[in-house]
């Protein structure tokens, strides 16, 4: 059980910087690599070639979901497909938590779409103060709502100082995806 092997605490990744998600990831690999079971979610994210879906099928315990297209979402004026995917999503996590399956829930992104309105921080702060004692929480994305950071035990901030990005040389295959 979860709670005799001291988990149940609630990580935040956020800001402009790099590295939330991979951060995660880590985090997940250590707690499947200790016999833990872990689920991440993954909000926005869907039907791309991202590196880690591949990595975690050789990790025994560790499992990933996309809710989300291919394509971006449009911050000021998201499609209904958006919304509809970020809350079954939700509802996802939200089933997971009431029936203590798993012991670390990550939901990749999920403070972006509560930035733009995919789902609402009520919501998702409902879902983590209803999971079972000993079930960890990690809410990855830039943007984290002042209530999740307030809720947080951990709260880690990436904070970019330099980036590829800014001399126009895009994403990697391998390095950000």
């Amino acid at each position: 059980m979860a709670s005799e092997r001291g988990l149940g605490m609630v990580h935040v990744y956020t800001g402009n910087g790099k590295g939330k998600t991979t951060a995660s990831l880590g985090l997940g690999m250590r707690a499947a690599g200790h016999g833990f079971r872990v689920l991440m979610i993954q909000f926005m994210k869907g039907d791309i070639k991202y590196g880690e879906l591949e990595a975690v099928k050789g990790i025994p315990n560790f499992d990933i979901l996309q809710f989300g297209r291919p394509d971006f979402v449009d911050k000021e004026n998201p499609e209904r497909i958006d919304i509809d995917l970020a809350r079954k999503g939700l509802e996802h996590a939200r089933g997971l938590v009431n029936s203590g399956d798993i012991d670390m829930l990550i939901l990749d992104e999920i403070n972006v779409a509560v930035e733009w309105k995919l789902v609402t921080a009520a919501d998702v702060i409902d879902i983590v103060m209803s999971r079972p004692k000993g079930m960890e929480i990690v809410l990855t994305g830039r943007y984290a709502p002042a209530e999740f950071i307030d809720l947080a035990d951990t709260v880690t901030e990436m904070k970019e100082i330099k980036h590829p990005y800014m001399n126009k040389i895009m994403a990697r295959k391998g390095v950000e995806y």
